[in-house]
């Protein structure tokens, strides 16, 4: 039996470029900001909208494509889990960061080229063309 279950997925649009860096032994790693609305009506019959920021992270090849392939205002889905890391300033204050860690991610928006239709880390799947369909 599972001691637990951590899981995120979101559907959201990137707040910033993705920022692609190198860890000291050379694995890339991707950041990127992605907000979230949810909408509903009140009692009232007033349409309210609330938006929710998160942070992601990708590892490996998915932050690869991720800094490749995101930008500003991209539409993506996120699947991941949440990860808090603790740090201490140079004051010795103690600082926590909450971050989505992706495994997968899927693109949304409409482009020109083939799309890329997933991503897990680690991997990148191109859309076959409709002739290269075997059937």
């Amino acid at each position: 039996m599972a001691r637990g279950l951590n899981k995120v997925i979101l559907i959201g649009s990137l707040g910033r470029d993705p920022e692609l860096r190198y860890t000291p032994n050379g694995k890339p790693v991707t950041s990127f900001s992605l907000a979230t609305t949810r909408s509903w009506v009140t009692s009232n019959g007033e349409r309210k909208d609330a938006t929710e920021w998160f942070n992601v992270v990708a590892w490996g090849g998915l932050a690869e494509i991720c800094s490749k392939r995101l930008r500003k205002g991209s539409r993506v889905y996120i699947e991941g889990h949440l990860q808090t890391r603790a740090w201490d300033d140079a004051e010795g204050h103690r600082h926590y960061r909450t971050e989505v860690v992706a495994n997968e991610m899927i693109i949304l928006d409409d482009r020109k080229g083939p799309p890329l239709r997933e991503a897990r880390e680690g991997e990148m799947t191109e859309e076959a063309e409709e002739d290269e369909i075997p059937f």
